[in-house]
């Protein structure tokens, strides 16, 4: 059931709407992390939780190691923090242990050959050194380890998720790999009830108003883990009761209802769609369908209108600039003119000239 509260005090509490975060690091530590299985969606948002930010001012935050790529969770990628991304994935990579474990028997890969890959990878790492994703097949392929269907990319996400490697900058249009314990050789360091506590109390806080088992879902934990973390801040949390489901947000943060009448083009993936398990609150039932048409573990990009997704969007990069294209799901009538001006805040975003909007 659509709530119109809830939507527009998760703009807020997300930095969509309303006072924008200082800096990318910032945007992404108040949210906890940030979903960014495309790298291109996942800049823009950050970019829009951000004040006055540019495209180049997300990648020099990588570049000088304030946040990270890496699979803290659920074994899919976020952007967090440079300084948290050990102990995130130390918090949750015993829930990937299962699935490894039959990804494993199907590579055949046992002990002794994910060793070989260790070295070599780790060897061609060494002293902060970026390498790109294709030289760092190359190097498999030629000690003999075959990096087909599939094989080299889980290879690479297995390292990534035990905390050996992580994302570097972006070479031009490739992503690069480094060793995270080189490129962030100050990590905090929390226990295991510090983690559960601490994401908990960012989940609540960036994502609020949530329930219980949205947290459960976004982390991957278990429920009785999940809920170790909540009681662990509930007392820093306020509920509220909507259509007889108890949600939770933080204290600390505005209970006012968050601006109306706001329109925005939010990337594929991002938090304000996949950081809850029920997305109900946000969309009909029946439009559900076309954020992920293919079925294929694909988001698309959003439009949201008064915090109801109303739409899906694409872009495309001309020699000209920038081409948005709008598909809502109903006519937008008075909503046009306000998505036309959030479609200049993403090309401004990109440094881009925008040259049409369909």
């Amino acid at each position: 059931m659509l709530s119109q509260t809830i939507a527009n005090q998760r703009l807020l509490n997300q930095r969509i709407t309303g006072m924008k975060s200082e800096s990318p690091e910032q945007a992404i530590k108040e949210m906890g992390a940030i979903q960014a299985q495309d790298y291109h969606q996942a800049v823009w948002g950050i970019g829009l939780r951000t004040q006055s930010a540019k495209l180049g001012d997300v990648e020099q935050a990588v570049i000088d190691r304030k946040i990270v790529l890496t699979w803290p969770m659920r074994g899919t990628i976020f952007f967090v923090p440079a300084a948290d991304a050990k102990w995130m994935l130390k918090l949750t990579e015993s829930r990937l242990q299962t699935n490894d474990k039959k990804k494993q028997m199907e590579f055949e890969l046992d002990e002794d050959l994910l060793n070989r890959c260790r070295w070599i990878i780790g060897a061609a790492l060494r002293d902060c050194t970026p390498v790109s994703r294709p030289r760092l097949m190359e190097l498999l392929e030629e000690a003999g380890i075959s990096t087909k269907h599939g094989r080299g990319y889980y290879i690479l996400g297995y390292l990534g998720r035990t905390g050996m490697i992580c994302f570097g900058p972006h070479e031009g249009k490739q992503q690069t790999f480094v060793l995270l314990d080189e490129w962030v050789p100050n990590s905090t360091k929390l226990t295991f009830e510090e983690s559960l506590a601490e994401l908990a109390c960012r989940y609540f806080t960036g994502h609020g108003p949530a329930t219980i088992q949205d947290f459960a879902w976004w982390t991957g934990l278990k429920v009785t883990d999940a809920k170790r973390g909540f009681e662990a801040v509930k007392s820093d949390l306020r509920s509220d009761l909507v259509h007889g489901t108890e949600y939770w947000s933080s204290v600390s943060v505005s209970s006012a209802p968050g601006e109306s009448g706001s329109a925005v083009l939010l990337p594929g993936f991002d938090e304000y769609y996949l950081g809850y398990k029920d997305r109900s609150t946000i969309i009909q039932a029946e439009h559900d369908a076309h954020i992920a048409p293919y079925r294929n573990g694909v988001y698309q990009p959003i439009m949201v209108a008064d915090g109801e997704v109303v739409g899906v969007w694409k872009r495309e990069i001309k020699r000209s600039g920038l081409e948005i294209t709008l598909n809502p799901f109903s006519p937008m009538n008075d909503w046009k003119e306000r998505f036309m001006v959030a479609a200049r805040q993403y090309s401004d975003f990109l440094g881009m000239p925008l040259e049409r909007i369909n």
